[in-house]
């Protein structure tokens, strides 16, 4: 089991969250969007190895914010409110 660290309800099992993508990567704006952009936003990843920015979710109180973590070790570096006023751990 992983704890996780929810910047409103604290730490909490892994299992109450879910990944909301990569932190950074905005929706394109716009009804005419080239079909080439949309694939970019939707399948196009950088996948390092190393510190991640995430959005995350919990699942319980609904709340998204951001989780900085190292993608080798899985180690929770930081979770901030989408707001930027949450706990960092």
């Amino acid at each position: 089991m992983q704890l996780f660290h929810c910047p409103f309800c604290g730490a909490r099992d892994e299992t109450e969250f879910h990944f909301g993508g990569e932190a950074g990567n905005l929706r394109p704006d716009g009804a005419d969007v080239p079909a080439d952009r949309w694939a970019n936003y939707l399948y196009m990843r950088d996948n390092p190895k190393g510190a991640v920015r995430e959005v995350w979710v919990h699942m319980n109180c609904g709340e998204f914010f951001v989780m900085e973590r190292d993608s080798v070790s899985h180690q929770v570096l930081s979770s901030t409110s989408l707001a930027g006023a949450g706990h960092a751990q």
